[in-house]
């Protein structure tokens, strides 16, 4: 179990953040650049000393500041994955992987944690010979290579382009599972806080709003803040009720939705873009679906098979649909469509 405390002023924001971390178990938190991830990493490492704060690692305190405790980095067995992976140059894969082992057996033991990640085969490449997938994999073996109590993993997929990202989530998920340690991960990319976390809790402005799985925090934001970065579109209105125990929400700019969810007055209209469908605007409305609004396409992004839309109506939308839906609906910027989508796929949060 691994359990971080941790309140401090950081210029100008102040962090105050308790997080529980399993073993075997990863928490990713996910926020915004300057929300605060970072640091907390640091302050479980012993690389940044709060005002108040508690690290404890399993049976071991590291950090207690109310008694005193402040083990150093060197004392703590925590491994870190830096951002930028930080990997010595004038190394090769395996004497980067060694570094933090002591014996004369430490060129067997780094060969073997490569081989764990398909990388003996490059064991003697130094760090700019390779891809950046493969650096990710080597920073990754070096932190596993103390057997660490726990594991910590600063934007880990950040430094990888878009393409070498995808089969990096797979790698890391794997070897997050197989690791029977707390792992604490630290992105601003909430689709892979969603991948890799066991559990994800989304942190801004130094406190984390809300925790729980993935599912959970995409079925049930409690905050306009957390719909918007699960990557819900979010409009904002005013909440009365209305007939058949739906509420009626004037959305503002113009239009009105309802939903499923009871709310009154000023509140924050939540829904995925994969729950909206598009129809062409002046057609008769297609099945039971209550909330429509007309809107002009913006932009048309493709993403294998599916569409993304960018629309303009009364406050930004965005939808997504297949590609042969929008072929069929000839869309391309400037067309006017109508969006539509079911009360049930719609969440009210008070403002």
């Amino acid at each position: 179990m691994l359990r971080v405390e941790v309140r401090t002023s950081l210029g100008a924001l102040d962090l105050d953040v308790a997080l529980e971390v399993a073993a075997g178990e990863c928490l990713a938190i996910a926020g915004p650049s300057g929300a605060g991830k970072t640091s907390v990493l640091r302050v479980a490492a012993g690389l940044l000393r709060p005002e108040h704060g508690l690290v404890e690692a399993g049976e071991e305190t590291w950090l207690d500041t109310r008694r005193g405790v402040d083990l150093p980095p060197e004392g703590r067995r925590c491994g870190y994955v830096f951002q930028e992976y930080a990997l010595f140059p004038h190394l090769t894969a395996w004497q980067n992987v060694a570094y933090p082992l002591r014996g004369s057996s430490r060129r067997e033991r780094a060969l073997a944690l490569l081989d764990r990640f398909s990388m003996s085969g490059l064991a003697d490449e130094r760090p700019g010979t390779l891809s950046g997938g493969e650096r990710q994999r080597v920073a990754v073996a070096r932190a596993l290579a103390r057997e660490p109590d726990i594991l910590l993993l600063d934007e880990p997929l950040s430094a990888l382009d878009a393409r070498t990202r995808a089969g990096a989530v797979r790698e890391l998920g794997a070897v997050l599972r197989d690791t029977n340690v707390p792992a604490l991960l630290v992105t601003h990319d909430f689709s892979e806080a969603a991948a890799l976390g066991d559990r994800v809790g989304i942190i801004d402005a130094g406190r984390v709003l809300q925790l729980g799985t993935p599912s959970e925090l995409a079925a049930e934001p409690r905050s306009a803040f957390v719909a918007d970065f699960t990557g819900a579109v979010v409009l904002t209105g005013t909440a009365r009720a209305g007939p058949d125990g739906l509420t009626h929400v004037e959305v503002d700019g113009g239009g009105a939705v309802t939903s499923t969810d009871s709310a009154e007055g000023p509140v924050a209209v939540s829904v995925y873009p994969w729950e909206i469908a598009i129809e062409s605007a002046g057609e008769a409305p297609h099945g039971s679906t209550q909330n429509r609004l007309t809107a002009d396409v913006l932009s048309v992004t493709v993403v294998g098979n599916r569409v993304r839309l960018g629309l303009a109506g009364p406050q930004p939308l965005a939808a997504e649909i297949t590609r042969p839906s929008a072929e069929g609906l000839g869309l391309k910027p400037g067309v006017r469509v109508v969006a539509s989508w079911k009360a049930a796929a719609t969440r009210l949060l008070a403002l």
